[in-house]
């Protein structure tokens, strides 16, 4: 009987707005670091959020030639650099790849915005007659699906380039959609995580108009991102790209790759209930996290850690709550440490599933759970262990990343430990 195909991580790069590079964004995420600050992309004093998440310091010309930067989005170079260094921990060098290799190598990204902040620009230089200055790529780079490609041009991998966009689930999807291929042996390994750049004048007005943006932090722009507070009034917008190389099981041992963590399972569900709201029942974001279990092989009592969705939205942090009790059981969930990166760098969109999967990865080797800043309060109807404010010791063997999304999407991962 052969035994089924296994996916693998082999190599993690990260672009944060509490670190850039892997090792910054451990050392910040173990620590309670937060990367939220008051918005320099753009002037902000005249609309009510000025705060985001935001990646500091960050040299875009480092990796898009400043010819070429007009032309496309400031996505790409955050994807290029958390990609590159994903590929180097990875010990892959893309370039000295056989041409065989490299066609079963291929590049599966998630992301919520794309390239949306680039669309707002040519729009404005449009209307405000300034046609000369727009790009002549407007199109193409406009459309989501170049994403993957300039990142399989830049490194010169030939299997499938694919973007995967749902929302907030995009990286988990395109993460669970990479293990597929894995499994299926149609991929020898995958670039697969997520990015999103979303910190435009024109998108923070945009969810300033849904009311689901915090307005109340813009003095301590640290304290803005709240998960499971009473007082928590929406979340922080924010940026960044987390990317991984999964890679089948025996082909990574075979080229002495170091296996950071197995993608053991996945889960996805939609209640088919409503553009942006949840129902409060928390049923269906159940049954992504059951579903991911089982086709892990445990259950509820083998999980060790919970990577949360954790938005600081009064909705969305009440029925995960809900729903963790629902798929684990209430007295397993109350046992269970559970954390939110988001309220140390807001809330990246499409990416923030791949940012989840990142800490969990960092809990895993340094055999300590980050901890959910700000949470002096906690609201009485999210009542589980969410780590306040300190880290804390703990061996991690089997750990869900849960992330929900608009469009009443749900999706959950299974990382396992592996020897």
């Amino acid at each position: 009987m052969e035994m089924k195909r296994r996916c693998v991580i082999t190599g993690m790069g990260v672009v944060s707005p509490n670190g850039i590079g892997t090792s910054a964004f451990s050392q910040a995420t173990l620590a309670g670091k937060s990367g939220v600050r008051r918005i320099s992309r753009f002037d902000s004093s005249a609309i009510e959020v000025q705060i985001a998440g935001e990646v500091s310091d960050f040299d875009e010309l480092a990796w898009v030639d400043k010819k070429e930067r007009k032309h496309v989005s400031r996505v790409l170079p955050i994807a290029l650099c958390a990609a590159s260094e994903a590929l180097t921990s990875a010990g892959v060098d893309s370039a000295s790849l056989p041409i065989e290799d490299r066609r079963r190598f291929g590049v599966i990204i998630g992301t919520g915005g794309g390239s949306q902040e680039f669309t707002e620009e040519q729009y404005r230089l449009y209307f405000h007659g300034q046609l000369s200055k727009m790009s002549l790529f407007c199109v193409p780079t406009g459309v989501m699906g170049s994403i993957s490609s300039d990142i399989n041009v830049r490194f010169g991998l030939r299997g499938p380039s694919h973007v995967v966009t749902t929302g907030c689930t995009s990286s988990t999807d395109a993460m669970a959609y990479s293990m597929r291929q894995i499994e299926s042996g149609r991929l020898d390994w995958v670039l697969t995580g997520g990015a999103d750049a979303p910190i435009s004048l024109g998108t923070v007005r945009g969810f300033i108009l849904m009311r689901i943006l915090t307005e109340k932090w813009n003095a301590s722009p640290e304290k803005g991102s709240r998960p499971f507070s009473v007082d928590r009034d929406g979340f922080v917008l924010a940026e960044g790209s987390w990317m991984f190389v999964l890679e089948e099981y025996e082909h990574a041992k075979a080229r002495g790759a170091k296996i950071l963590a197995e993608v053991a399972g996945y889960g996805s569900t939609c209640e088919a209930y409503h553009r942006v709201r949840l129902m409060e029942c928390g049923e269906e974001p159940a049954r992504a996290i059951e579903l991911a279990m089982k086709t892990a092989g445990i259950g509820p009592e083998n999980v060790d850690y919970v990577n949360l969705h954790g938005t600081s939205t009064q909705l969305n942090d009440r029925i995960e709550t809900r729903a963790l009790k629902l798929a684990m059981g209430e007295d397993r969930a109350r046992q269970v440490p559970m954390s939110a990166l988001k309220s140390q760098i807001g809330h990246p969109q499409g990416a923030c599933g791949a940012a989840g999967v990142a800490a969990t990865l960092v809990a895993m080797h340094a055999e300590q759970i980050p901890p959910t800043l700000n949470l002096l309060n906690p609201d009485p109807e999210c009542d589980l262990d969410y780590v306040p404010d300190a880290g804390r010791r703990k061996k991690i063997e089997h750990a869900v990343c849960n992330c929900i999304a608009f469009g009443s999407k749900n999706s959950a991962l299974v990382l396992r430990r592996t020897a």
